[in-house]
């Protein structure tokens, strides 16, 4: 229709990003766009409890940060998820012990924060937790980064501040332990599972 303007751009992350440096409260936006994701990324390996203080941590220290952003980068997820993998490193032992409880008992916090899943998903669940659970911490972030959050590979080398080839020796390291840790383990029926195919493939 003549005269109707077309709408304004909605702009990317490394925009509101930058144009944060000036006017702060512009940040608000990248916490809208990213917040529920690094929060149900965050629930998965420590817990609903723990996700809620990493989640806001992560944005305090990207705020704090902001001025030192690539802004070369349009999407800021992989950078968010590299701070909240930070975060999480913090709380490893935590997040063993937990997947460790998983795999023994079939019943943990961090179990209960996969809420959306039956009983009988999260049984298939135990096999896989005490796999993550024997893994380096970098190999577990770098798994989870892939299935859990689906960031490819150049995103989860930015994220983690590596090198590609790196998060491609990790995540080869990190399916394979996988592999042999649930061929091993007879409470495990493959056809039974509702399994990203990120774990092994």
């Amino acid at each position: 229709m003549p005269g109707l303007r077309p709408p304004p751009a909605v702009p990317d992350d490394s925009e509101v990003i930058a144009r944060s440096v000036e006017e702060p409260e512009l940040f608000a936006r990248l916490y809208d766009r990213h917040a529920a994701d690094i929060h149900r990324y965050t629930a998965r390996r420590l817990g609903e409890g723990a996700a809620d203080d990493i989640t806001a941590e992560t944005f305090l220290v990207a705020f704090r940060t902001r001025g030192r952003y690539d802004t070369s980068h349009r999407l800021a997820r992989p950078w968010l998820y590299g701070i909240a993998a930070n975060l999480i490193g913090r709380h490893r032992r935590a997040e063993v012990r937990a997947l460790k409880a998983l795999a023994r008992t079939g019943e943990d916090p961090v179990a209960a924060s996969w809420s959306e899943r039956s009983d009988d998903r999260i049984a298939v669940q135990a096999p896989l937790a005490g796999a993550l659970a024997t893994l380096s911490s970098g190999d577990r972030h770098v798994l989870l980064l892939v299935a859990w959050a689906d960031l490819g590979y150049q995103e989860v080398a930015d994220a983690l501040g590596i090198p590609l080839g790196t998060v491609r020796s990790r995540l080869n390291r990190a399916r394979r332990k996988v592999r042999e840790a649930l061929s091993t383990d007879p409470t495990f029926t493959p056809d039974r599972q509702e399994l990203n195919p990120s774990w092994t493939k």
